[in-house]
């Protein structure tokens, strides 16, 4: 099987993302779209000239999809991959895969009993920056790694102009439901779905969080009160500890910085694939450590990323991890994000948004089988 045949459930906002990055994968076959909202789905196929469904069953019932790529609420991720599942069809869902973690397990165990592929975003782990860094660590660059720092923190939604953001094919930013599932549920798995690649199995949990601004000043009622910020230390079985803040509140910061006894790497962005990479050295001076001033770049590896035509604030191929899921099925081998590592990271997102009640250490139960690093990256 050359081609593989992909329809997508959910016409949103993100949609657009989706499909236009979809673009650069011609062996990627788009079959139809659905949304339940059926004047959306005219609309979006109409936009993007494919075809539409009339329903999610004759979706589910046609024999032609491989593949059903779930871009629907993500309050909806479960109910709709847990359909596709036992339609058989292989899933690429939105983050996160559910939004509690005996859902996610269920999900995993059926798509294992049946030999489906399961696999879900972000794939921002198969960016040039990010296969960039794990090389660097695997080469020792900034030498043994003790501690990461990593910022997702997005600035003051609340009082940006958000009611006006509307996609290329006229949906609005969906502000209602993006505070309702809160900025950890939506955001931190960008930097969460990095570390177990670069450092192991995560181990441990201790998260704070928070919902500083109750009601997010909008115009309409929100039915959650979502941690709007939150803060975890993890600690992976490598010994790294990690501590990531995420928040709509501070200002902009995507920084990430990896600490080594020789250096610290360091990358600005993880929304934009082509971030610069840099090394800062450690040096000896009057018997100090010194970190270096100068900040040196580390080749990105891969070809050079192409920039996309869409509206934004950031430059991510959506579809890489679509890509990604339809070459495993292809060669019929691992997919490098797949069920148990999707699983794991969402876990992980869960333990910090979840930190607000459980107010303890999680320890992580889930496990997943060693990845390999893209072929261009090794």
């Amino acid at each position: 099987m050359s081609d593989i045949n992909i329809a997508i459930v959910g016409c949103g906002f993100v949609a657009d993302y989706y499909i236009k990055t979809l673009q650069n994968y011609p062996e990627l076959k788009i079959v139809g779209v659905y949304d339940c909202n059926q004047t959306r789905t005219k609309n979006f196929a109409q936009y993007y000239s494919v075809s539409a469904y009339r329903s999610f069953e004759e979706l589910l019932t046609d024999k032609q999809v491989n593949l059903v790529v779930n871009l629907t609420n993500p309050k909806s991720h479960f109910e709709i991959t847990l359909a596709c599942l036992e339609a058989n069809k292989h899933v690429y869902s939105e983050k996160p895969l559910a939004m509690e973690l005996e859902k996610a397990e269920k999900l995993v165990n059926i798509a294992e009993q049946k030999g489906l592929y399961l696999s879900s975003a972000p794939c921002n782990l198969l960016s040039e920056t990010a296969q960039t860094i794990w090389k660097a660590l695997r080469e020792e660059v900034v030498g043994k790694v003790y501690l990461v720092y990593g910022e997702m923190d997005d600035g003051l939604i609340h009082k940006m102009p958000y009611k006006s953001w509307i996609s290329q094919s006229g949906i609005p930013w969906p502000y209602k439901d993006e505070f309702e599932v809160g900025c950890t549920l939506e955001h931190a798995a960008y930097y969460l779905s990095w570390f177990p690649a670069f450092f192991g199995r995560a181990e441990s949990v201790t998260a704070f969080s928070s919902s500083l601004i109750e009601d997010k000043k909008t115009d309409v009622p929100l039915k959650i009160n979502s941690p709007d910020f939150s803060v975890a230390c993890i600690k992976f079985a490598s010994g790294v500890v990690v501590r990531l803040t995420c928040s709509i509140i501070a200002p902009h910061n995507h920084a990430l910085r990896i600490f080594g006894d020789r250096g610290v790497i360091s990358t600005k962005d993880c929304w934009f694939y082509d971030s610069p990479v840099r090394i800062r050295r450690m040096f000896n001076i009057r018997r100090k450590m010194i970190l270096s001033p100068i900040k040196q770049k580390y080749p990105l590896k891969g070809k050079k990323f192409k920039k996309f035509d869409y509206r934004s604030s950031f430059q991510m191929d959506f579809a890489r991890g679509i890509a990604e899921l339809a070459s495993a099925i292809r060669e019929n081998r691992p997919c490098r994000l797949s069920a148990r590592y999707s699983l794991h990271v969402n876990e992980l997102v869960l333990a910090i948004h979840n930190a607000r009640k459980t107010h303890n250490t999680h320890m992580v139960k889930s496990t997943f089988a060693t990845i390999e690093p893209m072929s261009w990256a090794k």
